[in-house]
């Protein structure tokens, strides 16, 4: 029988069950197989014969964080995302400028990655724009999906030799942990890509991505004298969204990608800044996720997401850092704690409001992946899922202020993480180092 490692806390936050006070996670295989409170985790493995030993911290334990939106190749971009822009083509000028002085996307993704599990994440959607990059994801051993970026295609190239270039670029991108395409936005494809991207995704069982509501470009447009929203545009024929402003129609990015079958279970979108109650309506009817990077739509110089109106409304939501280019840092936690503080400037009430931004940093993330059920499933400390733990230094009495704390100040105060039950990182103050198999030393089994 495998060796059995114990991780305990002083609090445990499984996310799927209530917090457990004293608790602790039973860990063989890099899969959870007890999770309850300590004594009786420890008792149960003593009753069987299972040798243990035990990692344990006076702070908070939870699901490895799942960065649902980041694009780890842009991590040596970081210059452009300590400034502040008054817009979406301001922030692209800057970025445009950076990018194209040249890069080891390699590299500079594989430091992205160990900034992510120094913040308590395991599990990412990478957004990859150069082949370079396209295999970190696994060289490194993180859990995630690698979303290929599909961009500037007209009709006529794409019909031509765009998709058999694109399906071959697919191809490339390393089946564990995960692979899928990202059209980049509804206004930089034409109709037709955009048709039949989704369409190379399900063939092959894979995922979707793409940037929506990002730009105010793409919010709905009401005529000045209060007319019809021209209904009428899904007849018009038209080659891209551009082309739909272009003509005069109000409609939505969101509704017009939804006309070409691009949302649904198995697509998750970013951003999701302008959006109205329509579009969030459309979104969970299709049974599509958001990841909200509030920090990097501040530093492009957006309007702030609709943090309250999705928690409202009932929407999936999870998190995401962007990427270095947009964001002044790769801490999911400080995401968080930004998706707080909106929440309360609009009116969010709820009492709940902390569980479900800790939910949408772990659970959510997992499902706008797909990797919220089955086999070792992420964002959640159950029987048979991943273990992907991650240790806070968070000391706050009861169960629902340590949450609080976490939520809103959780950022920086990551002391150790473990992706499938190995030390993946830790804090040479609170977890001095790991021993040979890969893991903090165990401390005494019987306390």
């Amino acid at each position: 029988m495998s060796a059995v490692r114990v991780f305990s806390a002083s609090l445990v936050l499984p996310v799927t069950a209530p917090p457990i006070a004293d608790g602790a996670v039973a860990v063989r295989d890099g899969r959870v197989v007890h999770v309850g409170e300590r004594r009786w985790v420890l008792d149960t493995l003593e009753e069987r014969g299972q040798d243990f030993s035990e990692v344990h911290d006076d702070g908070v334990l939870l699901p490895g964080l799942v960065d649902a939106h980041t694009h780890l190749q842009y991590t040596g971009m970081a210059e452009v995302g300590q400034r502040r822009y008054h817009g979406f083509e301001d922030w692209a000028s800057a970025f445009d400028a950076l990018y194209a002085a040249g890069h080891d996307w390699k590299a500079d993704a594989v430091a992205g990655a160990a900034r992510l599990l120094a913040a308590g994440v395991t599990a990412v959607a990478d957004v990859v724009t150069d082949l370079e990059a396209v295999g970190v994801l696994s060289e490194v051993g993180m859990h995630g999906i690698a979303y290929w970026e599909v961009m500037s295609w007209q009709d006529a190239p794409w019909r031509r030799y765009g998709r058999a270039q694109v399906e071959a670029e697919l191809d490339r991108i390393p089946p564990s942990p995960g692979a899928g395409l990202a059209p980049h936005a509804p206004y930089s494809l034409d109709t037709v890509p955009l048709h039949e991207i989704p369409d190379i995704v399900r063939e092959r069982g894979l995922r979707l991505h793409i940037h929506l509501g990002e730009s105010q470009f793409e919010g709905e447009r009401v005529p000045a004298d209060g007319g019809e929203r021209h209904e009428n545009w899904r007849f018009a024929g038209v080659q891209s969204f551009r082309a739909l402003r272009e003509l005069g129609f109000g409609t939505s990015a969101t509704e017009f990608v939804d006309r070409l079958g691009v949302l649904g279970p198995d697509c998750h979108i970013a951003h999701g800044v302008y959006m109205t109650q329509r579009d969030r309506r459309l979104l969970r009817l299709r049974g599509t996720s958001v990841a909200l990077c509030p920090r990097s739509n501040e530093v492009i110089g957006l309007e702030p997401p609709p943090v309250a109106d999705y928690l409202r409304e009932g929407n999936a939501i999870a998190v995401g850092t962007d990427s270095l280019s947009s964001s002044p840092s790769l801490d999911l936690m400080a995401d968080v704690a930004a998706l707080c503080r909106l929440a309360r400037a609009q009116g969010y009430g709820g009492e709940d409001l902390h569980e479900r931004l800790l939910a949408a940093a772990t659970l959510g993330g997992a499902r706008a992946l797909g990797l919220d059920v089955g086999p070792r499933r992420l964002g959640q400390l159950g029987v048979g899922a991943a273990a992907d733990l991650a240790f806070f230094d968070i000391s706050a009495g009861s169960p629902a202020e340590a949450i609080a704390e976490l939520v809103e100040a959780g950022a920086g105060r990551c002391v150790a993480t473990y992706l499938d039950g190995r030390h993946r990182w830790s804090r040479p103050d609170r977890h001095p180092g790991a021993d040979g198999d890969g893991a903090v030393p165990p401390a005494p089994a019987r306390a």
